[in-house]
């Protein structure tokens, strides 16, 4: 069980803290979900998982990207985060990985009332995590069509080799060499407890060994200042803008939807 107040959390200024919740407060949104009906759901589903703030504006603004850029399928914006507050929602990885087993169930229950629809996780800094988790915790023989991880709060090293086998088009992570993380995780760790730059500032590392061949499954996306007039300005919040969602990543979902996204190498 994680307990707070161990380790080198306890370093975290409580300024910081504060300010954190600060800012989740503001960003807070509303519930519902406007994206999930019928009509949708007969052609494919979407999982949003926002980041460790929880369900708020930022997140919705995904939801509102993907629907802009074409994405016609159900979008569902899934809460994995707890009341408990945004630090143990960062570093609770038994709780994360047992809520990550739960929506893996849900994509299970979705495959069978709608056989045959296509699955797409989008995860944004800790929902990336979640995201990777969900397709590890899928039973044999089930997968889902596609990842995208806005900003992942993963460890570079995280070896995404079992993420990668149960997703049929593979992972497309967007990273930036300015994003810091509202929170640095040098010092509140990242999502599965190691205290270092981030994959969502630094890009995820690809085994030279031979497992490295799953890895041809990943594209990773560095940010360029070209596309700042999409919102995304190369910092944590900004990955998951409105304009840039519809832009850049609501193709990916499509090609992940209808089978079309072909895996880019890694040099």
């Amino acid at each position: 069980m994680f307990i707070f107040g161990q380790g080198p959390m306890t370093m975290m200024p409580m300024k910081l803290f504060l300010a954190l919740t600060i800012v989740i407060a503001l960003l807070a949104g509303c519930h519902g979900q406007p994206y999930v009906t019928e009509q949708r759901l007969e052609k494919g589903l979407v999982f949003v998982l926002p980041g460790i703030e929880g369900r708020g504006l930022l997140n919705e603004a995904i939801c509102d990207g993907l629907n802009k850029g074409g994405v016609d399928c159900a979008i569902r914006l899934e809460d994995w985060t707890a009341l408990i507050g945004p630090i143990l929602n960062l570093r609770n990885e038994t709780r994360n990985r047992r809520r990550a087993e739960g929506i893996a169930h849900q994509i299970v229950q979705y495959r069978y009332d709608y056989p045959g629809r296509p699955v797409v996780l989008v995860g944004q800094s800790g929902g990336a995590a979640i995201a990777a988790w969900v397709a590890e915790a899928l039973p044999a023989g089930k997968n889902v069509d596609g990842i995208v991880m806005l900003a992942p709060s993963l460890s570079p090293e995280y070896m995404l080799d079992w993420a990668l086998k149960k997703s049929k088009g593979g992972i497309v992570s967007f990273y930036s060499d300015e994003d810091w993380l509202l929170l640095s995780t040098t010092l509140a760790g990242t999502m599965d407890g190691r205290f270092t730059a981030s994959a969502g500032r630094t890009g995820f590392v690809v085994p030279k060994a031979s497992e490295a061949a799953i890895y041809e499954k990943l594209n990773q996306i560095a940010w360029d200042e070209s596309i700042a007039w999409s919102g995304y300005t190369g910092g944590h919040l900004t990955s998951g803008a409105e304009t840039f969602v519809a832009e850049f990543v609501a193709p990916f979902v499509l090609d992940f939807a209808t089978g079309q996204l072909q895996p880019k190498p890694i040099d």
